[in-house]
């Protein structure tokens, strides 16, 4: 060994006798360095010649670019820096979207405010991926005064002032022992009035019958929170949150009653929660149980059924939105519909019966837990669960162009998926494709539709603890076999795009049992 180091030395020596041996041994790394390079890059070159000649793809380097090409959500309210959207915030942060504002190329706006009124022109021509939490024209479900003008049944009697001035009166001569509340679209300063007090000539109030035989739970009067998601108008389909319900009670006991204490009957912000209600912290609160499944222990303690309740409900917030259907279509026809959701929360009463009075329909629902830091859990899910819903909490969601692709879009949901009661096609009466059951058929589906019942696919299989409202669900496999379109009275008055729609989730019902709730 040490005779070949002689020798190197002495071969060094004779060719670079100006050079120390540290600056040898350093030009020799440098030309290995090159050596190495050259290498690679013909390597690389005989890669790619052989990838061209088999027609191969390359493999694309695994980079990270999350930074860059994470979604975007703009959050747009006023005094966003109290915080009562943290926990909107939270739920986007989680799933991985970035903040922006109106200067982002955003992917959803998450609006406190009705945005139409101020933002109606760049609404109006939305990108296909963007979405809003807003549908427009809601307004007509959230605004008090058209709420109570419907006269639907489970909404107290009311009347519209100073319009309805004179038929109040007359009212109140036949029924003169009723107690009567005073309100406007602001919701403040609620209190049984005595029909001299009330202010019969102030315009946009309105004046409603108070409800007196509520429902109580240890002593307490109480109401009940329905969150409700609008997916899609023409045709309609709604969503009921079913994970859990906001129950909120008076903060005073309701008897012995005095109206002068509005707090024995009004559910103001300081309500008292679930949880501080004895008959109902047991449930919560020792066996684990949601406000929802607390509620309903309760009633079956007391002999009471809570699928009456939640048949009630269920049915009062379809009729709200048969009833509203129009105005809706009116007010958003120069919108394209798939941009858009709304989330409100239906707020009832209920009575010994557990009839159910509609109180109030509420755009964008309180989602702030500083009040009761209870409510966290109950708000991040509504919200998580929401997104999911509606597409945006997807992987696909975190990038524009991949939702455009074909291939990717079939992966999630494909033409097969959609065809249903395909034995009506092959029929003479689906020559013309006249019938709603026909349009169903391939030859007679166009693009429109079949856009439409993709969304309503991908409803279903993203709605995690929402449960379709509009079309009605039918429940079982059996109750969908015994139906028929011809006899039922409700149906014959939907839309055409509403009866289609229904006819679809029929026949996806009968192959599929999930598909009936």
């Amino acid at each position: 060994m040490h005779a070949v180091n002689r020798r190197w030395y002495w071969f060094a020596r004779q060719f670079f006798p100006c050079c120390s041996v540290y600056s040898l041994a350093l030009l020799l790394m440098v030309l290995c360095m090159f050596l190495l390079v050259v290498n690679i890059y013909e390597l690389r070159l005989m890669q790619v010649d052989h990838a061209a000649l088999h027609n191969i793809p390359l493999a694309v380097p695994n980079v990270d670019f999350r930074t860059d090409s994470s979604p975007v959500v703009w959050v747009q309210g006023q005094k966003l820096e109290v915080g009562y959207m943290r926990h909107v915030f939270n739920v986007f942060e989680r799933i991985g979207y970035r903040t922006g504002n109106s200067a982002s190329d955003w992917d959803v706006l998450w609006s406190h405010d009705y945005p139409f009124k101020t933002m109606s022109a760049d609404l109006g021509h939305l990108k296909p991926h963007q979405k809003v939490n807003h549908f427009p024209g809601s307004g007509c479900l959230t605004n008090k005064v058209q709420l109570v003008m419907s006269e639907l049944s489970f909404i107290p009697k009311a009347f519209v002032m100073p319009t309805q001035k004179q038929d109040f009166l007359d009212y109140v001569k036949e029924n003169p022992g009723k107690q009567w509340v005073q309100k406007n679209n602001n919701h403040r300063g609620i209190k049984i009035l005595s029909v001299q007090e009330l202010d019969l000539d102030t315009p946009n109030s309105f004046v409603q019958e108070f409800i007196e035989d509520s429902f109580l739970i240890d002593k307490r009067r109480f109401d009940i929170g329905l969150y409700v998601t609008l997916t899609s108008v023409d045709p309609l389909r709604v969503f009921i949150y079913q994970g859990d319900w906001l129950i909120r009670f008076c903060s005073m006991d309701y008897y012995p009653f005095d109206r002068s204490a509005v707090e024995k009957y009004v559910v103001s912000d300081d309500y008292t929660p679930l949880w501080e209600i004895t008959s109902l912290a047991r449930f919560y609160t020792e066996l684990g149980s949601s406000r929802k499944s607390a509620l309903f222990s309760y009633l079956r303690s007391i002999g009471k059924d809570p699928d009456i309740l939640s048949q009630n409900l269920e049915a009062a917030v379809r009729n709200v939105f048969y009833s509203k259907e129009r105005s809706i279509l009116r007010q958003s026809a120069h919108y394209t519909y798939r941009n858009f959701f709304e989330m409100v929360r239906f707020d009832f009463l209920t009575d010994q019966d557990l009839n159910v009075f509609l109180m109030e329909v509420n755009m964008s629902p309180n989602l702030s837990s500083e009040h009761f830091i209870g409510n966290k859990l109950l708000y991040e899910q509504v919200v998580f669960s929401l997104l999911r819903l509606v597409g945006i909490a997807s992987p696909l969601a975190a990038n524009k162009k991949l939702t455009q692709d074909t291939d990717d879009m079939e992966m999630l949901v494909s033409n097969r998926d959609l065809h249903v009661l395909t034995n009506n096609c092959t029929s003479d009466g689906c020559n013309q494709c006249q019938l709603p059951v026909c349009r169903l058929c391939s030859n007679c589906m166009n693009k429109e539709l079949e856009s439409v019942l993709m969304a309503g696919y991908l409803e279903q299989m993203n709605r995690h603890t929402w449960r379709r409202a509009i079309p009605k669900p039918f429940q079982t496999q059996g109750i969908a076999r015994t139906w028929y379109s011809d006899t039922d009275e409700e149906f014959q008055r939907f839309s055409t795009s509403n009866k289609v729609m229904s006819l679809w989730f029929h026949g996806k019902c009968l192959e599929d049992a999930a598909w009936c709730v």
